[in-house]
């Protein structure tokens, strides 16, 4: 978990003096408004925060988790249930399960590629061009379930001259009671093959994490992880105006199961765990893109083809106890392939984007549940269930921004979304011999009793207008108002089948029906003051319809209850300010600021579970949604003469407490996160070599706070929204705390 840098709102693109001054205050280039060339971040009229390769760097970031604390009214939290499960959130809109069939609300895209689901998300990152931050509904340009915002992650691409890179990072718990230390080392060779016409890189990655924790059960470390990444990318350029980009990976991860703490029988604030299984995750990766761009008289056209096939394996020591109470064990597969072929030109005093996107994935999860402690026969058998999914995805789309004036410019969008979801789902409960969903010997053809076999379509239309207004070179004011959706859907995780029929039985329908999100954003970008800073700032107030939630219950019999349903409707009010000023030539400062005020505003769902619907689940806190975010960072560069230059970093950020749950017994704590590094750009040219540390103050923070049944005696707070000891015991999986590292880098 990283604070500080990452607040500038313009990060630099310079390769040279990576972390250095220079290197924070230079512009980057984004990619979030799909035009034809990358575009100044502080031109676009977006809420957007943008890092390059060097500011990565400078912010030892190995995953996109390590970005959470980096933005306002921004969380890119890992759950922890299995690892690299993304629980993203931005401005209030997000998920808090596992559940794969879920779609989620904020959407992450690989080198233009969507990511069809959450699993796999959040995992080790290396030879980056950039990371975007996109926040609010991104309806229009970008793929599908974008509601809360985008993520965009831009990888290496090879290089037109000889170039390479090697580096090697060493980071350790340096309290008692903690695991082992974590190597990386990774490096890349890029350069021309045929020059000026096909230019090629290679890059590999390894991972050696012994485990931050400490079992307190038989004082063995957990968190372990063993992750080999390899990358490659070739470039041809077979005319002036025609290129190709194609790029594949292969990933392969093998890790401890979730380190979960159980809060009904230790304290939040603390790191103690004690489990009896340490369980696994095994993941395996295969991606591939094609990016072509041909550039025509009349424009520019776009073609961008991916593919991912994923697979992962998890066992996992649910009730987070010393004692065998509750372990769950699944198996997920998913195959994607999506297209997306845009066109960007100029007709005179218009701009003009359009589109045409396709995307297609099929999912399957298989999960089994043993509870041993329930009587016979529920304590002999294994609960056993899941789904698979096929799943279609058609959009077109157009965006007309039309230059009114030389500092007036008005926008209109609209995209068109067909979408269907065929499924056959089998209900996680005992059967004797337990089946297997993937491999189809699960029945699925009785909704009273066993499962059930369905399909749904929507369609829906996304409507966008905006204005920018440029009085000066250095200032902007832009508006806009957009509607976007998140699809409807299934829930491959029904433990309790006689309230699924029931809700089917109510609402008429077995699928959850869209969600859909009005966002109305104003916002300001301000630079130059007096050629020294810039400070960006946007109020946004965001109406949600048929809000789809995963709501979490303990259940004394299946362990957790999970049930998707469409729960309110509600009203997200927010503010956020970045900045950044040079005090001196050589001492810079940067901040931001969030704040969000969110409501339900009409509760049609039994939220906190005494049987009614009343005012009671109205006054509830929305999920994920912290009031405060805020931070500061200072940069101090020193140059040493002979002996090179130094850049001293530190950096600290809030995060306010939030409600994890709906019913508000699971939450997340407050953190504050402390940092720091100083980087050495010694005088042997392109070595520099770095300290840093991580969570200073050892915040603890978890990925979720999930109820289960199973916890020790319960003392102030029970059963009372954010109490100490919610419900009867969580899982919670943790986050690492305190770190000291190292990083040596060799540029040639």
């Amino acid at each position: 978990m990283i604070a500080g840098i990452a607040s500038a709102p313009a990060l630099a693109q310079d390769e040279e003096d990576r972390g250095s001054i220079s290197d924070l205050t230079d512009v980057i280039t984004v990619t979030a408004t799909k035009s034809a060339d990358p575009e100044d971040v502080q031109d676009v009229p977006v809420a957007v925060t943008a890092f390059n390769s060097g500011t990565l760097d400078a912010l030892n970031v190995r995953d996109l988790e390590d970005l959470t604390f980096s933005a306002p009214n921004v969380s890119l939290d890992d759950i922890g249930t299995a690892r690299g499960q993304a629980n993203f959130s931005i401005r209030g809109l997000g998920v808090n399960s596992s559940i794969g069939s879920i779609d989620p609300a904020v959407g992450v895209f690989v080198d233009g590629v969507y990511m069809g689901i959450n699993s796999g998300i959040v995992f080790d990152l290396f030879d980056l061009e950039s990371i975007e931050l996109v926040r609010g509904p991104q309806g229009i340009l970008f793929g599908r379930n974008t509601t809360g915002g985008a993520v965009l992650v831009n990888t290496g691409n090879p290089t037109d001259e000889f170039e390479g890179r090697i580096s090697y990072i060493y980071e350790t718990p340096i309290d008692d009671d903690r695991g082992g230390a974590n190597h990386y080392i990774m490096g890349t060779v890029s350069g021309p093959i045929v020059e000026g016409k096909l230019n090629g890189k290679f890059g590999a990655f390894y991972n050696d994490d012994k485990g931050y924790f400490q079992n307190q059960l038989d004082g063995g470390n957990l968190g372990a992880a063993d992750t080999k990444i390899l990358r490659g990318a070739l470039e041809w350029m077979p005319t002036d105006n025609l290129s190709f980009l194609a790029k594949a990976e292969l990933f392969d991860s093998l890790s401890d199961g979730p380190v979960a703490q159980n809060r009904g029988i230790f304290e939040r604030d603390s790191f103690d765990v004690s489990i009896d299984e340490v369980g696994f995750a095994d993941v395996e990766a295969q991606t591939l893109s094609l990016r072509t761009d041909w550039e025509l008289d009349f424009g520019t056209l776009t073609n961008i083809t991916g593919y991912r096939n994923f697979t992962q394996n998890t066992l996992g020591d649910i009730d987070s106890t010393p004692a065998f109470l509750f372990h769950s064990d699944t198996q997920t597969e998913q195959e994607q392939i999506s297209n997306e072929l845009r066109y960007a030109g100029t007709w005179g005093a218009f701009d003009v984007k359009a589109g045409l996107f396709y995307f297609h994935q099929d999912i399957g999860v298989n999960e089994n549940r043993d509870l041993p402690f329930l009587p016979p026969p529920l304590g002999n058998t294994t609960f056993t269930g899941g789904g698979v999914q096929d799943q279609d995805v058609y959009g077109v789309f157009t965006q007309v921004d039309w230059n009114a004036t030389d500092a007036l410019k008005l926008t209109g969008g609209l995209r068109f979304s067909y979408e269907e979801k065929d499924v056959a789902i089998a209900y996680v409960i005992p059967r004797i011999p337990p089946c297997d969903v993937l491999a189809g010997t699960c029945p699925t053809n009785d909704i009273l009793s066993t499962g059930f076999e369905d399909d749904d379509a929507w369609q829906n239309l996304s409507p966008k207008l905006g204005f920018q207004w440029m009085p000066s070179g250095d200032a902007q004011v832009y508006g806009s108002w957009t509607r976007a959706f998140r699809s409807g859907g299934y829930n491959f995780r029904i433990t309790d089948p006689r309230a699924f029929i029931n809700q089917v039985i109510t609402q008429t329908e077995i699928a959850t029906d869209e969600e859909q999100v009005d966002s109305f954003e104003l916002g300001t970008k301000l630079q130059g003051l007096e050629g020294r800073g810039q400070l960006n700032a946007a109020v946004f107030f965001t109406q949600i319809a048929d809000m789809q939630r995963e709501v979490n219950l303990s259940d004394p019999t299946a362990g957790v209850s999970q049930l998707i349903t469409n729960t309110a409707d509600a009203d997200i009010f927010g503010i956020e300010l970045e900045g950044q000023y040079l005090l001196t030539d050589s001492l810079l400062v940067m901040g931001n600021f969030g704040w969000i005020d969110a409501e339900y505003t009409d509760v049609r769902f039994d939220l906190n579970g005494d049987g009614l619907v009343t005012d009671a689940d109205e006054s509830l806190a929305i999920p994920r949604v912290p009031e405060f975010t805020y931070g500061a960072t200072l940069v101090w560069e020193v140059p040493a003469g002979d002996m090179g230059d130094f850049t001293t970093r530190i950096g600290y950020q809030h995060r306010d407490e939030f409600a994890y749950t709906d019913n508000n017994f699971g939450w997340i704590q407050e953190a504050d996160m402390l940092e720091f590094n100083v980087t050495w750009e010694t005088p042997r040219e392109g070595l520099t070599l770095s300290f840093f540390g991580e969570n200073l103050l050892d915040t603890v923070q978890a990925g979720g706070d999930t109820q289960i049944p199973f916890g020790g005696p319960l003392s102030d707070g029970t059963n009372e929204p954010f109490g100490q000891y919610p419900a009867a015991g969580t899982l919670s999986p943790l986050k690492k705390g305190r770190l000291l590292g190292f990083q040596a880098t060799l540029e040639f």
